[in-house]
């Protein structure tokens, strides 16, 4: 009772024919259908799963009533797909790079979260802001300084990938870090944590679900980047010198089935790397419910 006096006492005084005639309160309410083209609705499930078929629906007709012949059709997609699995491969050059980019992403992960968190240190800072700058700079001109200092092979692969990487998880992360309000780390030193350990509790597990999130999209990045180095070192094979082989020689049905393997492969980490976060920061969740 005390708390609602204390709240009628304030909203009288900011508005005093607010507590007399007070407003009802009105629940949100889903969209109807065809509100669905407005901003700012809120969308039941069931319409979101009735937008999602029709907009399928549509895509599957555009592309088999594509007027430019030279896009396969679906059938012939999925067709290039049982052949390539089947007779050219592609299962296990799928494996290899998929190993490969799971390696470059954990090295890319333990590099970049370690720069990132000490960019508390003002030493640090400008290091990390000339590093997040390499990320405007391009492959193809670096490959040769790789080769000198890996040596080639399954190592200049590597590197290559995990520099790509690399400068944007890093440049990702240092904004998290940067962009944590001021009040979380006053709040840890009311608690009488030391500096460290308020890097510990604020910087690093207070940033944990969004460092998941930082690692979902730049395993993203991971897939985009694969091709490109793949076709730079193509000793060891891969999806990647697939893909280039094949477009190579024009085969576009075959091109578009090996971009839809790689899409499913992506979506499947995306989800298992969301699933981790959700695991490893429920309250992350709970926060964008509430919200």
């Amino acid at each position: 009772m005390a708390e609602l006096k204390v709240i009628d006492a304030e909203l009288a005084a900011s508005d005093p024919g607010a507590v007399c005639n007070p407003t009802p309160y009105i629940p949100k309410r889903y969209a109807n259908f065809w509100e669905v083209f407005l901003p700012n609705r809120l969308v039941s499930p069931s319409t979101i799963k009735i937008m999602v078929g029709f907009q399928v629906v549509f895509f599957l007709m555009v592309w088999l009533n594509s007027p430019f012949k030279v896009l396969p059709r679906p059938g012939e997609v999925f067709e290039s797909v049982r052949d390539l699995w089947m007779h050219k491969g592609l299962g296990q050059e799928l494996i290899s790079s998929f190993i490969f980019n799971f390696q470059a992403l954990v090295i890319t992960t333990f590099i970049s979260l370690i720069v990132a968190y000490f960019s508390v240190v003002p030493f640090v800072r400008p290091i990390v802001a000339a590093v997040s700058k390499g990320r405007f700079l391009s492959l193809a001109g670096f490959s040769f300084l790789f080769t000198v200092l890996v040596q080639g092979g399954h190592s200049l692969k590597l590197a290559l990938l995990v520099f790509a990487m690399s400068v944007f998880f890093l440049t990702s992360m240092a904004n998290v870090v940067t962009e944590i309000p001021r009040s979380a780390f006053d709040h840890a030193r009311t608690l009488r944590m030391s500096e460290w350990r308020v890097v510990w509790e604020v910087v690093i597990l207070g940033t944990a679900d969004k460092a998941f999130e930082v690692i979902r999209q730049n395993a993203a990045i991971g897939w985009m980047m694969l091709t490109m180095v793949e076709g730079i070192v193509r000793s060891e094979g891969g999806i990647g010198v697939m893909l280039l082989n094949q477009q190579k020689y024009f085969r576009i049905a075959d091109v578009f089935a090996i971009q839809l393997v790689i899409l499913v492969v992506g979506l499947g980490q995306d989800t298992i790397i969301s699933l981790l976060r959700r695991l490893g920061c429920p309250y992350a969740s709970l926060t964008l419910e509430r919200k």
